[in-house]
């Protein structure tokens, strides 16, 4: 009970300090209206990976959560979270990794199967942290992504490193990728979207958690709309839910009225949903024109 006070504590002084930052931060990024693009971290997606990599994988993955623990509660969120999605005709990012071709399991299908088109972007292969990861390392990790989306006919464009630590951007370019999300945290969350070299950093502008303050949250999409400017929501699946059981409960608790404030905003045409791939390809657009 004390943990969980503590958490909420955190999360309101968080979320406080990020409204209090992204009002005051200078513009960067102006659009037609403010955009809402999300992002989902699935960090393993199936509990027959831990099983297939006998426990040696687990600390790339979490802490202290195996990582066949991990792929079972995605196996169980993921596809709710995009029926989720889905009725409310939100696009999103799912960020994949790569080892998950090498599996039966329905993530892909669900997910390409959608009534809504959502972008399947890569999280590693392995979820091995690219910092320490060799050059020769980080492109083989990129040389068996490209073969693994490739069984579901998915050429992926965005990348989000795993844990979020960047590194070997070259390779990004090399194996034509457009975006990646940069590391985030309370100093460096921000709403914009810049270029390093030839790709796009579709810059995190906040972390959702399972405690949170909706008041907090719909200001800063206001921010997004008065000024323009993209924001960036990112979570794992397993930062919200546990248990299928819970996991209804925190979408109607948690997503519901956060996504239900955007749609209205959607509605009044202030406020656009985007994925990491089409907010490039909208900036790519207005260059072009400008």
């Amino acid at each position: 009970m004390q943990k969980r006070r503590n958490l909420e504590r955190f999360a309101i002084i968080s979320q406080f300090c990020h409204l209090v930052s992204l009002t005051l931060k200078r513009p960067r990024t102006q659009l037609e209206c403010g955009s809402l693009i999300t992002s989902i971290d699935v960090d393993v997606g199936s509990s027959r990976l831990g099983e297939k990599n006998k426990g040696k994988n687990d600390s790339n993955v979490h802490g202290y959560l195996s990582e066949r623990y991990v792929g079972r509660v995605e196996e169980n969120t993921v596809p709710l979270l995009n029926q989720f999605f889905d009725d409310l005709s939100i696009p999103v990012t799912f960020a994949v990794r790569g080892q998950l071709a090498e599996v039966k399991n329905s993530i892909f299908e669900r997910i390409l199967d959608s009534s809504i088109k959502h972008e399947i972007a890569a999280h590693g292969y392995s979820h091995r942290i690219f910092t320490n990861l060799s050059r020769a390392e980080a492109q083989e990790e990129l040389r068996m992504i490209s073969t693994g989306f490739q069984k579901f006919g998915v050429r992926p464009t965005s990348f989000v490193f795993p844990k979020n630590r960047v590194s070997h951007l070259d390779l990004l370019e090399r194996f034509e990728y457009e975006s990646y999300r940069e590391e985030g945290g309370l100093r460096k969350d921000g709403m914009f979207v810049r270029r390093k070299g030839q790709l796009y950093d579709i810059h995190p502008g906040f972390h959702l958690g399972l405690t949170y303050n909706p008041i907090f949250l719909d200001k800063m999409i206001d921010i997004a709309v008065t000024r323009r400017l993209p924001f960036h929501i990112w979570f794992h699946p397993r930062d919200l839910f546990e248990t299928r059981g819970s996991t209804q409960k925190n979408i109607d608790g948690v997503l519901f009225p956060l996504y239900s404030y955007a749609k209205k905003k959607e509605k009044e045409g202030t406020l656009r949903f985007k994925t990491m791939r089409s907010i490039v390809n909208e900036i790519k657009t207005s260059t072009k024109h400008a």
